[in-house]
């Protein structure tokens, strides 16, 4: 290849190999978008609390200038907290809200035969709120999970442009941290038909690049890895934004269970988390803040993600969970319930 051909020109050519051009990724949109969503305004976005409510509305007023639409009238998927799993309600005050909300979007595909099929492009947008105690006492949750969230932002963004030929649903989910509650209400009350949606792509911690196990610079790690052929269809399609997409052999079976992407696995769809540090120094505390995500890295990533969902969104075969592998029998199981082998 010539040396002269920017990456940005090789990413566009790239799009344009799938018959679409994608509409810009910046590090400049990224951050102003993280900026608020892990701002002290916040309050660290709890599951309920006010800040979560203000991160919903303003991740919705995204979407609506992104030009997706609303599903069923609405951008939000809400929930009665009361009819929520889990002994975490008894200690919420009196006046915590009385509903948390999925934030969703759709962006309808542009091929006749394909737009009745769906991808699911999620992450969560809460976070664990304040600690009762320091100087610092709020848990802005940049990476944790503001990164993600801001990444569907900027994917819905660059995807209306590129009028993928597949229908592609963009969702927020809240209560990841108290136990997946957001991902596990859409399961049970889908917005799109579960047999008909194809694939989930799931983001956690898309922003920091100084992981435990060292520096994660143009790399992202796919949970799972080995479970379907998902991940080789993203890996394969982001060489062009030179990101390279691996399995981190110690941490991607092992952290499949720790995300949204459980949810929908479990019903049999082809189900992952892509990250690119599983973990990082300031994991769960005050100190996860704005500044030390690394946006240039960030909008790269997210590119090479963008090309992935472009080829998923273009390909006649959708995503297939691994039956040679052990550990996805239970996914390959439910797969086959989802979607039962014709009888003669």
């Amino acid at each position: 290849m010539a040396r002269g051909i920017s990456r940005q020109l090789v990413v566009l050519f790239a799009a344009a190999a799938y018959g679409q051009k994608l509409g810009p990724i910046t590090a400049d949109s990224l951050r102003a978008n993280l900026t608020y969503l892990a701002s002290d305004e916040l309050e660290g976005r709890a599951t309920p609390s006010r800040g979560l409510d203000k991160a919903a509305d303003y991740i919705a007023d995204q979407f609506k200038k992104a030009k997706l639409q609303p599903v069923d009238g609405s951008f939000f998927q809400t929930a009665a907290v009361a009819d929520l799993p889990g002994n975490w309600k008894r200690n919420l005050p009196a006046d915590a809200p009385a509903t948390v909300r999925n934030v969703v979007g759709l962006l309808r595909g542009s091929d006749r035969k394909l737009r009745d099929t769906y991808i699911i492009v999620s992450s969560h947008y809460d976070h664990i709120g304040t600690s009762a105690a320091g100087d610092d006492r709020i848990f802005n949750g940049a990476n944790d999970d503001a990164s993600g969230a801001v990444s569907v932002i900027e994917l819905a963004r660059a995807l209306v442009k590129a009028k993928p030929k597949r229908s592609i649903l963009f969702v927020t989910f809240f209560g990841e941290e108290r136990g997946l509650l957001g991902s596990r209400y859409y399961g049970q009350h889908p917005l799109v038909p579960i047999a008909s949606t194809l694939a989930q792509l799931n983001l956690e911690q898309i922003g920091r690049t100084d992981a435990s196990n060292g520096p994660q610079v143009k790399g992202a790690n796919v949970t799972g890895f080995d479970f379907s052929n998902l991940p080789a269809i993203l890996a394969d399609a982001a060489q062009a934004a030179g990101v390279r997409i691996w399995k981190d052999a110690t941490s991607s079976d092992a952290y499949f269970s720790r995300s949204d992407n459980q949810s929908l696995a479990d019903l049999g769809i082809p189900a992952h988390t892509l990250s690119v540090a599983y973990d990082f120094p300031d994991y769960h505390k005050v100190s996860d803040t704005a500044d030390k995500i690394d946006y240039e890295n960030m909008a790269a990533v997210d590119k090479a993600i963008a090309l992935g969902l472009l080829k998923l969104a273009s390909n006649a075969e959708p995503p297939k969970w691994n039956e040679s592998y052990a550990p996805a029998r239970k996914y390959v199981e439910a797969g086959r319930k989802l979607h039962p082998a014709p009888t003669n």
